[in-house]
């Protein structure tokens, strides 16, 4: 693949108002695999995040206006633009972003999805019309776009984060102006440009790819035109959004950290257990807010599946993205890396074995090895905080409550996974689990029909199924006199 010509492809300057603007001040974006510069792009500051307000507000009433079916049909045009590039975008996000093309080609499947869905979602924004109880009148109950959205999304699915936010506020009827991470602002930048192609009126788009991301945060949220915030990171970055929002009373969404169990009981089928580990635990490298950072098995087979899950993690072969022979690709910076190296040291230091990997191969990259950490003592700090990395650690309980009470004891409530072969213990315990999603013998959760988002300190609001555009709508009540 000619990387070159690709990266020639894509727009390096601000997207604003359907067109590319270019800027004195600029940043770097490097490839994990070497840290080497792929890309310059421009560095957004206040003043342009008011102009992509101007733009989205100029046409926000236009677009909410659009026939629902036109709004759907260019969606499904963008669905079908972002197929045919599967290949270009998925090379593009590996550069950017670190992970084996193989991850990237089934983002791209899972982001295009966004739209496909929403697309057909358009034209199903429902309402209700109702005699007064009193028989005095009728109500109506209407629902309208919420206006123009701000969404900042992070590096680790530079395609799907977008998209996940994107489809359902077009649908809708919104404008949104996007703020990609700092480390992946390609992949957004591009399908901005596929978007202009496939028929997307201008303005109703921007992307605002910046190194200094509060002075662009700061300007579009104490701005009284801007609607709707919604966020994809952090806790502690999310907790601020939301004081930020809270002056204008904003509408926010925000999905946050995870800290997802994975709990294995004494029925499982440890083959099928340990297939659904790999899954959750190394798609996209492990840096997955839905990624299984704690793995709790029951004792009476916990060495079974550890000794299964330490050979398939073996297996994993470092190297960078594009390489045909890689299937597991670098971190994304130094700073991950060290995190990532500190999490293990500190359980090692507190009892735990390193059963395969455990230590970084040093040189050029960001690279850290499949790493199984074996009885894991629970006040090792893995256990606590999300490791974003390529790394199980293993843990024991006896009984069904033990497990349940292991899996609760988070802050975290954003994705749990569990594997049993009885109906009534799986329900059982998904219902128990204090979770926004629960997957039941199976690692992937996912999916642009299902409702995506968590509870507790994982944050509110849902991303995807019939619930995801409820989030870029208001609801009007109608009073009609008899």
């Amino acid at each position: 693949m000619d990387t070159t010509a690709l990266l020639k492809s894509v727009p390096t300057g601000l997207w604003i108002g359907g067109e590319e603007r270019t800027t004195s001040s600029t940043f770097n974006v490097l490839d994990p695999s070497d840290d080497q510069v792929i890309a310059t792009v421009s560095d957004a500051g206040a003043e342009d995040a008011v102009a992509a307000l101007d733009a989205a507000c100029a046409v926000q009433a236009d677009w909410a206006a659009t026939a629902p079916r036109k709004r759907g049909e260019i969606l499904r045009s963008v669905f079908e633009a972002i197929t045919e590039q599967a290949d270009d975008i998925a090379a593009l996000m590996t550069l950017e972003m670190g992970k084996v093309f193989a991850e990237s080609k089934g983002e791209v499947t899972y982001g295009g999805e966004f739209f496909r869905w929403f697309a057909e979602e358009a034209v199903r924004i429902g309402g209700r019309y109702t005699p007064s109880p009193a028989g005095t009148g009728r109500i109506i109950v209407t629902k309208q776009a919420v206006g123009p959205c701000y969404a900042i999304t992070p590096w680790n699915f530079p395609l799907a984060m977008g998209t996940r936010k994107m489809g359902p506020a077009f649908a809708a009827g919104c404008t949104m102006i996007v703020k990609p991470a700092q480390e992946t602002p390609l992949t957004m930048l591009y399908l901005a440009k596929l978007m202009d192609e496939a028929g997307l009126p201008k303005g109703v788009l921007s992307v605002l790819p910046t190194s200094s991301p509060g002075p662009v945060t700061e300007a579009l949220i104490d701005d009284g035109r801007l609607r709707k915030l919604t966020f994809t990171g952090s806790t502690g970055v999310g907790k601020s959004l939301v004081k930020q929002s809270a002056d204008k009373l904003l509408r926010t969404s925000m999905e946050l950290g995870g800290n997802a169990p994975f709990v294995v009981f004494d029925d499982a089928d440890i083959d099928a257990a340990v297939d659904g580990a790999i899954l959750a635990k190394m798609r996209n490298g492990g840096e997955a807010c839905t990624a299984a950072n704690r793995f709790h098995v029951a004792n009476s087979v916990r060495q079974e599946f550890t000794e299964k899950l330490v050979k398939r993690m073996s297996e994993f072969i470092l190297g960078k993205g594009l390489d045909e022979s890689a299937t597991l690709g670098p971190l994304i910076n130094s700073k991950q890396l060290s995190k990532v190296t500190e999490l293990v040291s500190d359980a090692v230091s507190r009892g735990a074995t390193v059963a395969v990997g455990g230590v970084a191969p040093g040189g050029p990259g960001n690279f850290y090895p499949a790493t199984v950490l074996a009885d894991v003592p629970a006040d090792a700090r893995i256990l606590k905080e999300e490791v974003f990395g390529p790394v199980a650690p293993i843990t024991g309980f006896d009984t069904e409550e033990e497990g349940i009470a292991a899996a609760n004891d988070t802050e975290y409530g954003l994705a749990a996974y569990i594997y049993t072969r009885s109906l009534d213990r799986a329900l059982r315990v998904a219902e128990g689990i204090e979770s926004g999603m629960v997957g039941v013998n199976r690692g992937v959760i996912s999916d642009a029909a299902a409702p995506f988002g968590g509870i507790k300190e994982s944050g509110f609001g849902r991303e995807g199924g019939t619930e995801g555009i409820e989030e870029y709508l208001d609801t009007k009540y109608i009073a009609l006199t008899r």
